[in-house]
């Protein structure tokens, strides 16, 4: 069924932009014989409806107007065509080096709906630039995730400009209200997407966090117009992490609990034999309690009683799970995966319109690197030259698509209607001129000629689409790693060794490493530095955010040792980030990536824990009642499980091996007797 809307979809662009009269209902019925295969006359205009919203809403200008303005709303005499002025992306054209830029730019985004239409908007931007080869691997490699409750609804709802209603748990009550919204823009800073806009229940400007969105949004029918001075980009500088305004007195154990001492704001008040007494500052009582009861035994809040309050409860939820979890659970050997896109009519026709005038502007294009290009497999690619050449208006034979493949080489005529690709779409341009943006704002990236023009040119060919660009910002980095990435970049462009002093909270030590920088990566809003470990002679990923500091030297890196290790065989430990070894190579930014010497642990993660099992990348799972996952992942240390069973108060526990089981118990009852 794809395959037909597909090409009824297609027939349907080219009649319509084959005239500049147009063409009635009738017309279009008598030509494209696909829509006779409608049960009923009402079915075959409900097809056409959704045609017509499916190519509207994709960009493509379908006008619909009546010769006779006595009618102009008759339904019954209208006609419709496509403007090929409209239709067409601006005549503007890319340098290769402003064309790398722009492929930078949307290689930024993570899976999901602006990824999807980076991709669309790069391969209707290649007609427009010379053959640029981007670079394979990039010093600083950033990306935004997309990935937070209900991104795709809110999205819509802003580009459409149309009213959203939702359930809202409120930060400072924890109170869920039905709230209304026309939402102006939307932000990611902090590790999380914001939607900004006017709240019509409190009246006033209101961000709102997708992630404490408690229920599905809905779109309504009713519209509204953005302030013209209104800027993401302003709105998202303006939202600040909440300062700390509250003190803790905290015991910890002497050479333990370092994640607590190198915390901004903390100071040791005491030192003694069995303590040392440390004033931490903080600003959420819960965020800090989990950051305590990770340390169990070897920390305990002493005041105020409130946050000890807060890790008791931690603590005893823990307690509670570990005993009452189950002794066993029914694992699938089918592992996690990303989810899949889904194909649709919609994607495969704008894969046509895009592959059209890239075969004429590339004439003898050769078959597997075209299909490499436009990311399917060379039968596909062959599938859809098929279907080209069966598309078009059957009373005109002459109006089809002539395709002929000659020693593996394509070649296309008769297709001058199509020789334009379209212009962009809204969701395009926006992820081509928000990541372009990102990448001006990242810390110590240097903003070039190449990137600056680029985006002028970019607004030029966007036309009324590039208005979203104000609607949609990120800031991918924040403060507290800044000084540690532009160090770091400064080092990859020097091609130096660095010292690091860092923090590694799986052994609850400080360390001094000598690296040999390959590059920086983000992962979920985390920064990552992939580097050649001196001291134990592998790759090995380090945490920004776990950099005390960092100090270039004036020895040069041995760039020999960055060769991917040999297939089928792990590279470089995640240092630090409690899970198992990763495979880094130059071109797969990876945190994790199991190894031969790793341990299998099952786990059992409530709804809220449910994260555990993606971010330590599960081989297996087992869905269990309430909405719980049974996760059996590999990891290549145990030791820092019972932390992470108290930080979670239970949510998450470890049932198999029982050995590490009964050790995570007696670890919390242990923590427990010290409050005592």
């Amino acid at each position: 069924m794809s395959a037909k809307r597909t090409e009824r979809l297609l027939t349907l662009v080219i009649l319509l932009l084959s005239s500049r009269r147009g063409f009635t209902k009738e017309e279009l019925f008598e030509e494209i014989e696909l829509y006779g295969e409608a049960a009923t006359g009402a079915a075959r205009e409900k097809l056409f409806d959704r045609d017509k919203a499916m190519l509207r809403e994709q960009g493509i200008p379908l006008e619909a107007f009546s010769e006779d303005p006595l009618f102009e709303n008759d339904n019954t005499v209208q006609r419709y065509r496509i403007n090929a002025e409209d239709y067409r992306l601006a005549g503007v054209n890319f340098t290769p080096e402003e064309y790398a830029v722009l492929s930078m730019a949307a290689s930024l985004w993570d899976q999901g709906a602006l990824d999807s239409a980076a991709s669309r908007a790069m391969r209707k931007l290649s007609t427009r630039s010379g053959d640029a080869e981007v670079p394979s691997r990039l010093p600083v490699q950033p990306r935004i995730p997309t990935n937070d409750p209900y991104w795709d609804e809110v999205w819509r709802a802003m580009s459409k400009r149309r009213l959203l209603r939702f359930t809202y748990r409120a930060a400072s009550t924890g109170r869920e209200e039905e709230r209304t919204l026309q939402p102006w823009g939307m932000g990611a800073r902090f590790g999380h997407w914001y939607v900004v806009g006017y709240d019509t229940s409190r009246q006033a400007e209101r961000f709102f966090r997708l992630s404490r969105i408690t229920s599905a949004p809905r779109l309504l029918e009713a519209g509204f117009a953005v302030p013209e001075s209104f800027d993401m980009n302003r709105a998202l500088g303006s939202l600040r992490r909440s300062e700390p305004d509250n003190t803790a007195r905290i015991a910890v154990r002497p050479g333990s609990s370092h994640a607590l001492r190198v915390r901004k704001g903390t100071a040791v008040l005491s030192a003694g034999e069995e303590w040392d007494q440390l004033g931490v500052k903080y600003s959420s009582a819960q965020v800090l309690a989990r950051e305590v009861a990770v340390f169990g035994p070897n920390a305990r809040v002493e005041q105020p009683s409130e946050l000890a309050a807060e890790v008791n409860a931690l603590l005893r939820g823990a307690l509670e799970a570990l005993l009452e979890a189950p002794d066993d659970v029914v694992l699938s050997d089918t592992p996690m995966s990303a989810p899949r896109r889904q194909s649709s009519a919609q994607d495969h026709l704008l894969r046509l319109l895009d592959l059209v005038p890239y075969l004429l502007a590339h004439p003898g294009a050769e078959l597997a690197p075209t299909a490499r290009r436009f990311n399917v497999t060379a039968d596909q690619l062959t599938r859809d030259l098929d279907l080209l050449f069966v598309s078009g208006p059957r009373h005109y034979p002459d109006g089809l698509i002539d395709v002929n493949i000659e020693d593996n080489r394509i070649y296309l005529t008769n297709a001058q209607n199509l020789a334009e690709p379209v212009k962009l779409s809204m969701d395009e341009a926006c992820a081509l001129i928000v990541g372009l943006q990102a990448l001006r704002d990242l810390s110590g990236t240097r903003t070039t000629e190449a990137l600056l023009s680029a985006q002028t040119k970019l607004a030029a060919a966007a036309g009324d689409a590039a208005r979203i660009g104000s609607a949609v910002a990120t800031k991918l980095t924040e403060e507290d790693i800044d000084p540690a990435l532009e160090a770091l970049q400064d080092a990859l462009v020097s091609g130096v060794r660095v010292e690091i002093t860092y923090l590694v909270p799986a052994r609850d030590e400080i360390s001094q490493r000598l690296l040999e920088p390959v590059r920086v990566f983000s992962h979920q809003d985390v920064w990552y530095l992939e580097a050649w470990c001196v001291h134990s002679e592998g790759l090995r990923n380090f945490r920004l955010d776990r950099i005390q500091d960092v100090q270039a030297t004036t020895v040069p890196v041995e760039n020999r040792r960055f060769e991917p290790p040999p297939e089928g065989r792990a590279g470089g430990m995640a240092e630090g980030t409690t899970g198992g070894a990763t495979g880094m190579t130059r071109s797969s930014p990876e945190v994790y990536k199991p190894s031969p010497s790793d341990r299998l642990v099952t786990l059992v993660l409530q709804p809220p824990a449910r994260w555990v099992a993606e971010q330590y990348g599960a081989v297996r799972t087992g869905e269990l009642p309430g909405g719980a996952l049974a996760a059996e992942v590999r990891l290549s240390s145990v030791s820092w499980l019972p932390g992470l069973v108290a930080s979670l108060g239970g949510n998450a526990v470890v049932i198999h091996p029982r050995e590490v089981r009964e050790s995570a118990l007696r670890w919390v009852e242990e923590a427990l007797a010290v409050r005592a």
